[in-house]
């Protein structure tokens, strides 16, 4: 059985895709911590609260890609048998 080129090209996209926006939060989530360090000790005050809007938006991003590849990868089960 021959590999197809479109379903290759597709499953590289999505990997791609999922691994940009990993690193993108990765270094939205180092950000703040380096500009922390660059402040002066006297300038320290209570700790900032959580974005729970973000935080949500975020969870809800990473589910829709799961479903998004467990949806491609029952297609292309599908299709071999």
């Amino acid at each position: 059985m021959k590999p197809d080129p479109k379903k290759a090209a597709a499953i590289s996209a999505v990997a791609a895709y999922i691994k940009s926006g990993e690193e993108a939060a990765l270094s939205a989530e180092s950000e703040p911590a380096e500009a922390v360090a660059v402040q002066s000790p006297a300038a320290e005050g209570p700790a900032p609260a959580m974005a729970v809007w973000a935080l949500s938006g975020r969870q809800q991003q990473m589910q829709m890609r799961n479903l998004m590849q467990m949806k491609a990868l029952q297609r292309s089960a599908h299709w071999r048998g």
